[in-house]
Formats: structure tokens, sequence, C-alpha cells
């Protein structure tokens, strides 16, 4: 991507970087902000731009709520046959520890607020998918964002579940600990790496916060200033007589639309034709390109012709009244279209014993009446963990849907786990149905 090139007004200054979707850019908005770039590759189907959309559109309505640990998007804009993802300017971590830029204190609050993020993704029902170093992002405050949460995932037509992401994090603990210098803070670290698949990302937030001390300089602030020392400063304007382009692409068209608004009050609508109320003045110019006078006037000889009619329009209301009423009661009577409605759930988990550092994988299939709708489920583990309810779309015609769960089990011992699937709704009784069934783990 050439430097000076502009896309939906936002100017890039020649600094990209590879990512597993495309090419970001650094670039400058409108208002001289620093801002990114993220052009797609493209090698993706109608369908997966739909689901691009659908994942930034997810994205942007969960940003509508109140700063979340997403990275911010501007717009999705698409050029001829590229696609375009404008957000704020972030530096990646990765960057920051090619450049030697991340110490213990700087690597504890990557941690930290990633794992924060990522609980509030998973209770909106959402996951990331592509968790690392490249798609975890310092701000200009030195707040830590995720970008390119489940664009990965949507363009290869996967799901993006919290289980992926809770090991994502523990690999991302673990590649921090091997940079950090410091010896309690690289034990601390590989410990959490450990210990996130078995005791989830809200201990290990706790964990990180109680053990504090070992990260000197632990904060925002730092790494706010490790990004701001890894770039040159950008000149606000193009030399005189350089180039720019639109996009390389041609118009950049925006994808978004996320308004969910009724018309605008202001915009007027006219219809002409039966069953149309009757047309005022400015109906019938419209219509037929007559003057005012015209109108008034051909008002004017219709209007005792009118009189006669009055009681024949009348008679003919009376009866279309009679007609409407027995049309409302008519479709009053006609039973309700049904709904999505789970009314069983069935858990199967590994009859073979887990041995060390293996997994546990569940599956649970539920059985719905084959309506479309939304499940919302639970799935509880013996070990104490906190349950996350999660949901599922399910679409038209399908009669069961599987739900995964992957139960990760370290260290030496044996013990015997139980995990149970409770839907919590819609089920057929209105009341959370739910099945269990258990492994045993021996190392």
């Amino acid at each position: 991507m050439r430097e000076g090139v502009t896309v939906a007004g936002h100017r890039l200054t020649g600094r990209t970087r590879s990512s597993e979707v495309g090419t970001w850019a650094d670039a400058l908005s409108p208002d001289g902000r620093p801002s990114g770039v993220l052009r797609f590759d493209p090698v993706w189907t109608a369908q997966a731009r739909e689901r691009i959309v659908a994942a930034v559109g997810a994205d942007v309505r969960l940003q509508q709520g109140g700063p979340i640990g997403l990275l911010p998007v501007i717009d999705l804009v698409a050029a001829r046959d590229e696609v375009w993802l404008i957000t704020a300017g972030a530096t990646a971590v990765a960057d920051l520890m090619g450049a030697g830029r991340l110490d213990a204190g700087g690597a504890a609050t990557v941690l930290l607020e990633t794992a924060q993020t990522l609980l509030a993704v998973h209770a909106a029902g959402l996951a990331h998918g592509a968790l690392h170093p490249g798609t975890v992002v310092v701000g200009e405050d030195g707040a830590v964002l995720l970008a390119e949460r489940g664009l990965l995932r949507a363009i290869r037509g996967e799901h993006a579940s919290a289980e992926q992401d809770v090991a994502a994090w523990a690999a991302l603990a673990g590649t921090l600990a091997a940079a950090c210098a410091r010896d309690r803070a690289a034990a601390v670290l590989r410990w959490a790496s450990t210990a996130a698949p078995a005791q989830g990302l809200a201990a290990m937030r706790d964990t990180l916060l109680a053990e504090r001390e070992a990260f000197p300089g632990m904060g925002r602030d730092g790494l706010a200033h490790a990004a701001r020392g890894l770039h040159a400063p950008v000149p606000p304007e193009l030399p005189v007589g350089a180039a720019v382009a639109a996009s390389p692409g041609g118009e950049a068209v925006t994808l978004l639309d996320l308004s969910g608004t009724v018309d605008d009050p202001g915009d007027v609508m006219m219809r002409f034709g039966p069953g149309v109320p009757t047309e005022t003045t400015a109906a019938q110019i419209w219509r037929s390109g007559q003057t005012a006078a015209a109108v008034t006037a051909t008002q004017a000889r219709e209007a005792a012709p009118r009189r006669r009619r009055r009681r024949s329009t009348a008679w003919a209301g009376t009866a279309l009244l009679a007609i409407l009423i027995a049309a409302v009661i008519l479709w009053l009577r006609q039973p309700p279209a049904e709904s999505l409605a789970v009314s069983g759930v069935d858990v199967k988990a590994p009859k073979k014993t887990v041995r060390c550092d293996g997994r546990a994988d569940f599956t649970g299939v539920v059985t719905t009446n084959g309506e479309a709708g939304t499940i919302r489920y639970l799935w509880i583990r013996s070990d104490d963990r906190e349950p996350l309810e999660q949901e599922q779309r399910i679409s038209s015609g399908d009669t069961s849907v599987n739900l995964p769960l992957h139960w990760k089990v370290t260290g030496s011992g044996s013990f015997k786990g139980t995990a149970t699937l409770r839907v919590l709704s819609p089920t057929t009784t209105g009341k959370p149905i739910q099945d269990k069934a258990s492994f045993t783990y021996k190392c």
C-alpha cells in the first residue's frame, strides 16, 4: 500500500504490517488523528464478506454501550473488489516485543486487560478466535485493545469459542513470560499460562492484581510511552505537489448499516392509486403536473356529483368496515407461528481415561422442534469454574445442534470430572433442562 493514498478520507503514512486476514497500514484521519486501515486479502467469497460485515457490526454494537476493550471501529468500506476496515490508531504488542519495548509491568498490563476484555466479549455471547501478540494492540492512552475480533473465523466460516480464547490467552501468557527478565514476574506469568485453561480468565485476572508487586510499572502509562516511542512523527500534510488518490480501488462505499431506525420524520412519502387516502392538492399536482388553479377548478366541478354519491358511499363504507372486522377476527383466530423450543438435552463424555495434560471433549446434543431462534445455555463444570452463559443461533429446519465443551486438565493425580449442560431457554416446559456426564483423569 503506497504512502499518500487515502481510503475514505484516511491517508496512509507508509508503515505497514502483515496480518492473517490482510495488511494493516498506519494512517491519518481527516482531522489529523492517527488511525489504522486494514486491507483484507482478496481471497474470500461473497458469503465470507457477509460474515465479515456481521462480525464488524457486532463489534460496533458492543462499543455503542461504552468502552469494552475492542479496537474502536470507524468504518468498513468497499472499493470495487477490495474491502477495508478503518479503526482508531494503535500499536501491536508484537511490534513492542520485537523492538524490546515491553517490560514486565507492560506484559502484566497486557494480560490483565486482555483477560477483562475477553470476559466481557464472552458474556455478550461472542469470542475472538485469533488471539495473539499481533491482534492485541495498545491505544494512544496505553489502553490494551483487541483487534480483528472474529474476522479470521468469519473468513473461514468457522465458529470461535470461549475455550479457544482461553487457550490462546494462556499461550500469550507463556510468550510474555519468556520475554520477562525478572524472575518473580516470569514465574507468575508461567503459572498463569499453565493454570488458565483449568481456572479461567477471572481467576487469572485476580491473580495478576494480587501480584502487582512482582510487576513494577504495571499500568497504562508505561505502555503509552512505549507505543509513542516506537513511531516516528508523521507530517500532518503531504508535500506540495504530492498525488493523493481517492482509493486504490475506486470510490469507497460503506458496508455498515447499523442505524436500525425508522425513516426520518422529515422525509415525505407520497402514494397514489386504489386504496390510498384522498389526495391533497400537492399530491395531485405531483401526479398530474397540473397547476394549482387547474386542480382547484377540477375540485369545484366534482363537488356536486360528490353530494349525490354521498348515500351510496356511506353504504359502501359500512360494508367495507364489516369486511375489515371479519378479517381481523379471522386473523386473531389463526394459531400463532411456532417459535424455537428445546425438548431434550443429551451430554456425552469421553469413554477412555484422560491421561496427563490431556483434554476431555464433551458433546451436548440439544433436540429442538426445528424452528429458528437462539438457544441460551451454560456449561457447568465440577471443578467450580464460574459458568459462562452462551448463545447459539439455530436455523429453521435444524432439529438438533451440538454444543461442545473442551476441558483441559494438567498436573499429576486423579479425579472424576463432571460437566452439566443446562439449557436456559427456550424450552418446551418454560424451565431450564439439563443433562450431565463424567470422565476420569489419571496422571
